[in-house]
């Protein structure tokens, strides 16, 4: 036997209430019928877009591409080789300028940890500033030194 669920709706504090059934948040609420489907392809230029952000967060490590290629890795293809790209060519020195950071915490020695940290730092920016243009004009973009760890 199937009861009718749905009370008759009453006036408020001046606005409709139906009696809590239906009232926006319910799984059964229409508007969250779409949440469950996949995420849209990306369209070319969203592509070409994600890939060249993924090449520009190089200034702050591997974090950007890694996000970038673990969320749009599906969604589209150029995106998906150009973060791995450059997650690839920016995990080992960003490793590197890690350590280097905490070892410019020594006394006596530190001095010459942090220039190594700064020199890292200065390396992942201009590499990744020239692959992001490059990116940007629609060419995939190769490092010249890259230990590719992820395929």
């Amino acid at each position: 036997m199937h009861e009718n669920t749905f009370k008759e709706s009453t006036t408020v504090n001046g606005g409709i209430h139906n009696g809590g059934v239906n009232s926006g948040n319910s799984p059964e609420d229409p508007r969250f019928e779409a949440s469950a489907q996949q995420p849209q392809p990306l369209t070319p230029s969203e592509d070409r877009q994600w890939a060249t952000i993924a090449h520009f967060g190089a200034i702050l490590g591997c974090i950007p591409s890694g996000i970038i290629h673990y969320v749009f890795r599906e969604r589209g293809p150029f995106t998906a080789q150009e973060s791995k790209e450059a997650f690839n060519f920016t995990l080992p020195p960003t490793i590197l300028a890690i350590l280097a950071n905490l070892l410019s915490m020594i006394p006596f020695v530190g001095g010459f940890f942090a220039v190594i940290a700064v020199l890292l730092w200065l390396f992942l920016t201009i590499n990744g500033v020239i692959a992001g243009i490059e990116v940007n004009k629609g060419r995939p973009y190769r490092y010249r030194f890259n230990l590719r760890l992820i395929d």
